[in-house]
Parts: C-alpha cells; structure tokens; sequence
C-alpha cells in the first residue's frame, strides 16, 4: 500500500497554509496585535495536525514514531509560543527557534527514513535548513530591533519545500 497519495495531498495543503500563513504574518506589521499572536500559536497548532495525519497514513507501511515525537515538539511550541507571546517578539524567537531546531531535525529524520519516496529529498534539505533557521532565530532575538518577517520567510520556504515533495510524489501515484 502507498502512502504516497495522501502524503501528496497533505503537502498540497501544507504549501498552501504555509504561504497564506506568511501572507498574514507580514499584513500584520512588525509587532503582533491580536491577530499575529493568533497566527504565531496557529502555525505549530496547524503542523501538530498535519503530522497527526501524516501518522495515521503512514502507520501501515513505516514506523510513525519521529511523527509522534514531532506532534509533541508542536505541542510543547505551542505552549512555549502562548507563554512567550507577552514578554516580546525576542521571546518569541527563541522559543520558536527551538522549535524550529527540533522539528526540522525530525523532519530530516523522517526524510532520511522515507528517501524511497521521491518526494522526501525535499523534505531532508528542509529539515535541515529548518535546524539552521532555528539557531538563526535564536541568534536574532539577542539582537536590537528582532522583528517577526523571518518567521514569514521561514514558513514560505517550508511550504516552497512541501510543494517540491507534492510535485515529486506525483511520480509514485502514478
């Protein structure tokens, strides 16, 4: 059984998220109002159910324990997210650049695990750029002026990575 159907559909709608998430994080400002700190909780939320599914479907071919260990890691960003939000953007930061660290070299495990597929190459080069931009954020938040617009890129680039997983998975449906 592949699972290459459904993963190609959960990366569709993960590019799609990415990018209107990245879309609404910059229309907010350099600050967040109401609506960015809803955004800030909604994207490890939304990558917490998105890996939940990604287990489901993957339970009956590959062991689906990085995925848990990833929806635990979302979990626990965002607690640490809505905890950080009042003491500032640089809180923030560091906060998701942990996230962004653990989650990426999970993501990079899972890639390693599924490089069978054609569409997790992908995968593998963004989990490890993920644990890159994780140190990246942590570093920014020490500096004067850390403002929330590489949070956009990040999820921008991540979702240019689904949609190359998508495109190239398209291979194994066919």
């Amino acid at each position: 059984m592949s699972i290459a159907p459904s993963l190609r559909r959960l990366y569709f709608l993960r590019f799609g998220f990415a990018l209107v998430w990245a879309g609404l994080l910059i229309a907010t400002g350099p600050g967040f109002g109401p609506v960015g700190m809803i955004l800030l909780v909604l994207y490890p939320l939304f990558d917490a159910v998105a890996t939940g599914i990604d287990a489901r479907a993957s339970k009956a071919t590959t062991s689906a324990l990085s995925l848990y260990a990833n929806i635990a890691i979302s979990w626990l960003a965002i607690i640490g997210v809505a905890i950080a939000i009042p003491a500032g953007i640089p809180a923030v930061l560091r906060v998701w650049g942990a996230w962004a660290i653990l989650s990426g070299l999970v993501q990079l495990t899972v890639g390693v695990l599924r490089r069978h597929f054609a569409g997790h190459w992908p995968m593998i080069l963004s989990g490890g750029i993920s644990a890159v931009a994780g140190v990246s954020f942590i570093v920014q938040a020490g500096q004067a002026g850390a403002g929330l617009t590489t949070l956009a890129g990040y999820a921008a680039l991540g979702g240019v990575f689904f949609l190359l997983s998508a495109l190239r998975l398209g291979r194994d449906t066919r």
